[in-house]
């Protein structure tokens, strides 16, 4: 299932880790390593951030894919599942049913 990572990194951790000049290549390789769909790199509340696509096939890839972040980064993380159109048009039938009962 596809989820949208919200990942907020505190100021003095971002600090820090910007300082090392392998940074780049160290945030290529996470990213490789957790097989990320798109990542776009943004600010959060004043702090830096970034979202980051990538498809969980159980509940139990959560924590691979967000200690490294914890770890490194001292960030918080937010993981959202998210529906892709088809994923919505799939669930129509459902959507209807709910209309129909709780309408």
């Amino acid at each position: 299932m596809l989820h949208i990572l919200q990942v907020r990194i505190p100021i003095d951790a971002g600090n820090a880790a910007l300082r090392d000049p392998e940074f780049g290549k160290k945030m290529k390789a996470l990213l490789a390593e957790i097989k990320a769909q798109a990542a776009y790199f943004t600010t959060m509340d004043g702090q830096r951030g970034a979202y980051i696509v990538v498809d969980m096939k159980a509940a139990s890839d959560l924590p691979a894919i967000a200690e490294p972040f914890f770890l490194w980064l001292k960030a918080d993380v937010t993981a959202m599942p998210v529906m892709t159109p088809e994923d919505l048009a799939k669930a129509g039938p459902a959507i209807g049913a709910a209309v129909k009962r709780w309408g």
